[in-house]
């Protein structure tokens, strides 16, 4: 059965016989089949704890481009199940669900980046991670927010550059670096929602609370931030830190792992500004543990990308993943 006849036969809600074991079904597939499934942090506690592999966007990468696997099931969206493809291309790689996009990747089409980056001919592109194979191939490099500051370090200092799509973090990474990068106007719902009055009393309310936030937010909610980290460098801090409460200013998701490694500490989400009490990624939230065992099962929705595109996106990823291994921010 091809993707698109599995999506339009609404494979993606089938009813589950409710008396099945998921952990233990899923487990069977996986043996079965020579599966791994890698999660991000964004996933929902049920995904994490049956995955092989949790991590940031330059973890998974890695894991990615290592496996063995005949078959990689990626547990995020639709760009991160690319990104495996792309650096794994013999791989299967399934998604959960095919409908999990992301709002920072749509927020650059790909002819109106082409025509924006003509305009500046003698600068190079940074993307972020979080975007498109078709972004990917008009690229220069990739980062991610682990090692953002260190690919922009890469280039010298009179090298013009362009940086894409995430407009805060771009902002964020201009100002630790001291460049000017053109940065394209991109960002993600998630990060962008987040509310400074909400958190500003979340603070007067925990006076004890360190506040910990992504560099995809704005620069008012960053102001406010105690450390600012990827979403690894946030986990590791709470690890490493003697403070004991904790202002997350992220995707909820990571509040599991948080709590698992530190169970005696307090971790608190911070607000959105909508009426909601905590600020979850919809796309992320797509996925589902019954979605997963669908997949391996069926093994579908699979990622399927033209070879020439793949190709073209595979040097600007390998070039990341080179200045990380020599930067040793990954083995």
């Amino acid at each position: 059965m091809h993707t698109q006849e599995f999506e339009k036969r609404g494979f993606f809600d089938m009813p589950i016989d409710p008396t099945l074991d998921l952990f233990v079904e899923i487990q069977k597939l996986k043996s079965e089949k020579n599966a791994i499934i890698l999660a991000h942090y964004y996933q929902t506690p049920d995904i994490q704890d049956i995955a092989d592999f949790i991590g940031d966007s330059l973890g998974l990468a890695r894991k990615a481009q290592q496996s063995n696997a005949s078959i990689i099931l990626f547990a995020g969206v639709h760009f991160m199940a690319e990104t495996a493809k792309i650096l794994n291309p013999s791989t299967k790689v399934l998604i959960p669900d095919l409908r999990a996009g992301c709002s920072l990747s749509d927020s650059c089409p790909p002819n109106q980046f082409k025509a924006f980056k003509e305009q500046y001919p003698d600068h190079l592109v940074i993307s972020y991670i979080n975007c498109s194979a078709e972004i990917k191939a008009l690229s220069d490099v990739i980062c991610t927010s682990s090692n953002a500051g260190a690919i922009v370090n890469s280039f010298s200092i009179d090298q013009p550059l362009i940086f894409a799509p995430d407009k805060n973090l771009g902002a964020y990474i201009n100002s630790i670096t001291g460049r000017n990068m053109k940065l394209w106007n991109g960002a993600c719902m998630v990060h962008e929602i987040f509310s400074q009055q909400k958190l500003v009393n979340l603070k007067l309310a925990h006076p004890k609370a360190k506040v910990i936030a992504h560099p995809e937010c704005e620069v008012p909610i960053l102001s406010l931030a105690d450390f600012i980290g990827s979403t690894t460098e946030l986990l590791k801090f709470t690890d490493k830190s003697e403070f004991n409460e904790f202002i997350v200013v992220t995707e909820t998701g990571i509040l599991h792992q948080m709590m698992k490694n530190n169970p005696n500490k307090i971790f608190i989400p911070a607000p959105p500004s909508n009426a909601c009490a905590c600020n979850d990624c919809p796309h992320m939230k797509l996925n589902t543990l019954e979605k997963v065992y669908l997949a391996l099962k069926y093994e579908l929705p699979e990622i399927i990308l033209p070879n020439n595109l793949m190709e073209a996106a595979l040097h600007p990823m390998n070039r990341m993943l080179d200045i990380s291994i020599k930067e040793g921010l990954i083995g």
